[in-house]
Order: C-alpha cells, then structure tokens, then sequence
C-alpha cells in the first residue's frame, strides 16, 4: 500500500519503519510493473494483555508526577509526533502503522492496580492516567478499562490525574464528578491547534479541537479543574497559534495550561520528516531547521531541563509568549489533589492511614 492509500484511510504515519531493535531492515523498490496496490482500509487490531503491573515510576524533573498508569499500548489516534511510537519496538512492531493500528489493551489493569495500591509498602501519590498513550483512545468505549481504574481508584479515595484528547472523557463525567468533590481528580486536555483541517493531518483519529473544548467547559460545569496542554508546538506549524489556543481554553473554563515542544525520539524523527515531506513539503526544510535550533543543532535532545521546551532562542521566545498568554488568560491555577483521603484494602475510612511523600 502507498503513502497516499495510508493517508487517504486517516492514519497519521506514512509507512512501517522498522523498529531500532530489529536485525533486519526493508525497503520499497519499482519494480517496473507500475500495477495499482491494495487500497483497502488498514484495520485496527485489539490484543487482550494480561499485564503484570500496571503503575509505572518515575523521577524526571521534566513531567509533574511520579506515577503513571497507561491502559493501553499503542495508540489509534495516529499524531505523528507521538513519543510513545518507539515503545512498540519492544515487541517486534513498528512505530509507525503498527503503533497505530495494533493496540494492546491492558484488560486486567483495575485488578492489577487495586492489588498494587494495597500493598502495606505503597505510598500514596498521584497517578496520571495517560501520560503515553490516551486512555480514551476508540478502543475504550467498547473495553471501558481505563473506566474500571477510575472506579479502583474512586473506591480507595486515591488521587488521579488524566491526560486526555478525547471527549470520551464525558462518559465518566459521573465518577469525576464525585472524586472533584472529594478534591481526588483533575484533567489535562491536549489541543495543539484550534484548526480542523490541520488537525485531521496531525492527529486524524482524535475527536475535533472544538469537541475537546466542548469536553473542557462540560467538565468545569461539574466541579472538575480542567487544564490545557498546548502540545506539541511544532516551529512554523502550529506554534502561531499558542496564545489562540489559551484563549479559547480559558474561554471554555480551563485553570491551567501548560505547553510541549515538539519531541522527535528515536524512529519518530524519520516518521516525522517523512510525514512532513508528504503533506508540507514547502516548509518541511525550514520547519526541520528551526526544530534543531532547538535542539542544540540536533533532531531531539532528552537531557533532562531542555527535553520537554527547548533551549536556544526561538525556544526562549516561545517560552516568554507562553508565560504571558498563561497569565493574560488566568491559566495560572494550581490544583493539588488530596492524598489524605487514601484508604487501603480492608480499613476503614475512619481508621485510614494518611498518605506521606
């Protein structure tokens, strides 16, 4: 199947580039028979997980959480961009069509966590739902796990934060609803550009810009803090649109904000170039050049500090406009979700321990 076929059927990558890990690579070649290939549509391929953990750890000054939680692996919303892509090379797929149209879905992640939280070692910290791939991607409405965590987690009173693109999210307006009063919830919706057209190209199975504003206001209606992520900013893009984005944000009752610059790890540099060539082929040599100024003269750069906004010039600029807009537009709340409410397996909420860093 051609580039034109994958981008024809909504997927965000362009081919299957082999993954770092594998020994053998592959490439198209003419062969002079110039007959049509198979334009039928890619499926997209549920695989049952029966995982093992669920909550993973981290210690990264760069990201606002130590836990995260992600129910799928793999992701159908197809953003070219995603740095989630080179996981799927772990298990002999690529990140590119492959990350997008075979997903793994972690179907026992709620027994798993609830075991994992009521160890007597735990300690009670946020979790963020969703800090790889979305947890309210196509798969769940009809696999609803990332909904069986949520009600884990309502149950034990344990704070959670979710990262979402989707308004999926509004299903379980009902369980967020209860855990905002109990100060256990808040939600970071990702809108990288207020243009349709544009984001049919950068994320072509994620719902609207104006569906995800929609969520935010549906969502502040009902008591639960909502933030926006402006993200990723990709250099003579998108990134004009910042200060739009925020706008609208507050607008529809965002509290808070927060930005990513466009990160190209491992495989996703050449997925990235190759998608920009097809569909901005005019800007994809300027667009590259300003990402390395960046990324001190690189195509990614993961030192911790830099990683996630930049450094450099056009960084520090980008930077400024976002403080200000942040600021301008009352972005600039802060929610610190209660830890102190947690319950273990088998205690009372009158006896509960509290939770300590």
């Amino acid at each position: 199947m051609d580039k034109r076929t994958y981008r024809l059927n909504r997927r965000g990558a362009l081919s299957n580039v082999v993954g770092r890990f594998e020994t053998i690579d592959y490439e198209s070649f003419d062969d002079g028979w110039d007959l049509p290939e198979d334009a039928k549509r890619i499926p997209t391929t549920v695989y049952k997980e029966t995982a093992k953990s669920v909550i993973t750890h981290n210690d990264s000054p760069d990201v606002p959480f130590e836990q995260g939680l992600n129910p799928y692996r793999g992701c159908e919303h197809g953003c070219i961009y995603c740095y989630a892509r080179p996981n799927h090379g772990y298990v002999n797929l690529s990140p590119g069509i492959d990350f997008e149209t075979k997903i793994f879905a972690k179907t026992n992640a709620a027994e798993i966590l609830e075991k994992e939280i009521s160890k007597p070692t735990y300690k009670c910290k946020t979790i963020a739902i969703g800090s790889a791939t979305d947890p309210y991607q196509p798969s769940e409405r009809t696999m609803g796990i990332t909904r069986s965590v949520l009600e884990v987690l309502n149950k034990y009173k344990h704070p959670v934060g979710i990262i979402t693109k989707s308004n999926l999210i509004l299903r379980d307006i009902d369980l967020l609803s209860q855990m905002a009063k109990e100060n256990l919830v808040s939600v970071a919706v990702s809108i990288g550009t207020l243009d349709k057209e544009l984001a049919a190209i950068m994320e072509p199975r994620a719902p609207t810009p104006q569906k995800r504003l929609e969520a935010v206001q549906r969502l502040t209606k009902q008591g639960i803090p909502v933030g926006v992520m402006s993200a990723p900013m990709i250099p003579a893009l998108n990134d004009y649109e910042l200060e739009f984005i925020l706008q609208a944000a507050s607008y529809y009752g965002a509290i808070s904000a927060g930005y990513v610059l466009v990160r190209l790890p491992y495989e996703v540099k050449e997925l990235f170039q190759e998608w920009l060539g097809e569909h901005f082929p005019l800007k994809s040599k300027h667009i590259m050049n300003l990402i390395r100024s960046t990324r001190e003269g690189k195509e990614n750069n993961s030192d911790f500090g830099s990683r996630m906004i930049g450094s450099g010039n056009y960084a520090e600029l980008l930077k400024k406009r976002f403080l200000l807009a942040k600021k301008r537009y009352g972005l600039d709340k802060e929610v610190k979700l209660d830890k102190t409410k947690f319950i273990r397996k088998g205690q009372s909420q009158q006896l509960s321990l509290f939770c300590k860093e």
